[in-house]
Formats: structure tokens, C-alpha cells, sequence
């Protein structure tokens, strides 16, 4: 039996009412898939790492052996590692240098992590104003040197404290890094300055500094903290009683030298902002000057424990990240 003309149109409109339901459907899906897409996470423009002065409690205070860093880090989703080298002393006192330094290398490759660097403290003053005492420092360094080398790290970073007196601070701080970077230059390691203190932790004079070394191999680590320039008492720690006037500048001007970047953080705000400092327009900077590296996370609170205040920094990086890009 045929099907009547009035038939035969219904069933044509109920195709076509079939079909553009299947494509609206399809419309709408790729809608909300590329909107997904849109809010994911992207990839952050640098990579983690962990300094381990994070963790400083956990290994001084609470008795984890720091052979535990890399498996720690590993845990928490870091990819390199920013060892400090005071906290391996007992270590390095009972079982010799390069023992200890051929365990770190043994167990960073066993946990997949890629040294970055060793922030070198206590062994003398590359910037004393007594060429004896710095060229001792320099050669007590060397050895860091020749460490960073085997760990496959990039840099040392060293302290630059000496005189308070500019005058003083600048010829001996420049003999002392050439000296250092010199020989660092024979084992392809850079040397780092960062804004540690004192003299240090005035920009100016610090790029002032690395500007009349001249070498590729001596830059620096602009740290978000440490813009103290002046202690109670002269103390090298302690109560601050003057600070840099402006520590988003000293970072800016930092940051052309960079080849390592601290990501220094107190404490967080309900939002998981940091409530001193402004991350977000520290690493807009960091992003505008194509630094691409390791930045590393260097919790230095004491209202959260070790642990959370790591994760909060982390966490807020890579949200700055995904806003920047």
C-alpha cells in the first residue's frame, strides 16, 4: 500500500527534525568539550624543583635522614632538587665528601629527579676585605665545585656577605667571584649570586657587581624574600631594621642574569594567595624576561607545617602560571 501524500511529508519533516536534533547534539557536545578544554590547566612555562631549606625542621629537628630529599621530593611532584649543603655535616663528618656525595647522585637518579644546584653556606667569605681569608674561601668552594659537577647540577649558589661599606664590598666581592668562577668555568658550573643579606640584598649593587665580573658563568638567583640589608646589631640573622625599598625592582633587575629562580614564601591568605608578596606579578616578570627554568619552592614559614607550606607555594605557582599563560 502507498503511503499518502500527507504521510509522506510527515515522515520527511520527522527526519529532518531527527537529523538537525543529532547536530544540534554534536553542536553542543563540542561546545562544552572545547570549554573544558579552555579550562584545564595548561602546562606551566617553567619547571618545579624543591629547595631543600623547605624541609630544614624535617631533617634538623625531627630526625628524617636528608638522604630522604629525593624520595620526598619525588612524592610531592618536584622534578629537581636544590640541596643545601650544611644540612649533609653529620654525613659528611662520619662517612667522607665524596661518599656522600655519590649517595645524593645514586639516589636522585633512583628516584628519577635532576639536580639543579647546592646552596653552598659556612665555607668562608668570598667577599672579605682580607684577600687571604678570600681566596681560603675560594678554595673551600672549589670542592662544591667539583660536587656540582658530579650531581650534574648547573650552579653553586654562594654568599657574598663582607664589608658593609660599599666602597669596600665591590673591588674585594669581584676578586673573590672571578677567582671562583674562574675555576668553575673549567667544570662548566655557574656561580649564583643571590640576595642574601647585607650588601647582597641591595640590587643595585649586587648587578653592579656581577656587571664588572664579567662571565657568562657568574649570574644570579633572584630570591621573591631576603631583602634585608641592615640587622640589630650588624648580625648577619636577625631582626631586620632595614630592608631594600623596592624587591619587586631588585627582582627585576635580577632577572636578565637568572639561571636559577627561589620562589621564597611565609604564609597564605584563604584564597591560597602569599600575604606578602605578590606572586602573580613576580612571575609575570619572570615570564617576560624568557626565563624558562627551574623555579624553586623555598617555604620559610612557621604557621603552616613543612609540608603544607610547600604545597601551598606550589600550588599558587602553578596557578600563576595558568592566569599568565
Amino acid at each position: 500500500m502507498k503511503p499518502s501524500f500527507f504521510s509522506s511529508r510527515l515522515i520527511l519533516f520527522l527526519f529532518f527534525v531527527a537529523t538537525l536534533g543529532c547536530k544540534d547534539s554534536k553542536d553542543s557536545n563540542s561546545e562544552m568539550l572545547e570549554t573544558a578544554e579552555a579550562t584545564e590547566d595548561k602546562a606551566p612555562f617553567f619547571k618545579l624543583s624543591l629547595a631543600q631549606w623547605s624541609l630544614h625542621r624535617t631533617f634538623n629537628d625531627e630526625g628524617v635522614s636528608s638522604f630522604k630529599f629525593a624520595e620526598i621530593s619525588k612524592d610531592m611532584g618536584f622534578q629537581g632538587l636544590e640541596y643545601v649543603n650544611h644540612l649533609y655535616k653529620n654525613q659528611i663528618d662520619s662517612l667522607g665528601f665524596d661518599t656522600v656525595i655519590d649517595s645524593l647522585k645514586v639516589l636522585s637518579e633512583k628516584h628519577g629527579m635532576e639536580n639543579v644546584l647546592i646552596m653552598v653556606d659556612g665555607e668562608g667569605d668570598l667577599a672579605s676585605p682580607d684577600e687571604a681569608e678570600r681566596n681560603q674561601a675560594v678554595e673551600n668552594h672549589k670542592k662544591w665545585v667539583d660536587a656540582a659537577k658530579k650531581l650534574r647540577c648547573h650552579s653553586i649558589r654562594v654568599n657574598t656577605f663582607g664589608s658593609k661599606d660599599l666602597s669596600d664590598w665591590i673591588p674585594s666581592v669581584v676578586d673573590g667571584l672571578k677567582k671562583l668562577s674562574a675555576y668553575a668555568l673549567t667544570q662548566n658550573i655557574n656561580i649564583l649570586c643571590e640576595n642574601h643579606g647585607w650588601l647582597s640584598s641591595d640590587a643595585d649593587a649586587l648587578m653592579e657587581v656581577i656587571d664588572m665580573v664579567n662571565m657568562n658563568n657568574c649570574g644570579t638567583l633572584p630570591d621573591f624574600g631576603n631583602w634585608c640589608v641592615k640587622r640589630k646589631d650588624g648580625e648577619k640573622w636577625g631582626e631586620c631594621i632595614e630592608e631594600y625599598p623596592d624587591k619587586y625592582k631588585g627582582i627585576q633587575l635580577m632577572l636578565p642574569r637568572a639561571k636559577a629562580v627561589s620562589a621564597k614564601s611565609y604564609d597564605f591568605g584563604e584564597n591560597g594567595d602569599e600575604t606578602t608578596l605578590d606572586f602573580l606579578r613576580i612571575m609575570q616578570m619572570v615570564k617576560d624576561s624568557k626565563y624558562t627554568g627551574f623555579v624553586g619552592v623555598e617555604y620559610e614559614g612557621n604557621r603552616l607545617t613543612e609540608k603544607e607550606g610547600i604545597e601551598a607555594t606550589k600550588a599558587l605557582l602553578l596557578k600563576c602560571s595558568n592566569s599568565i599563560n
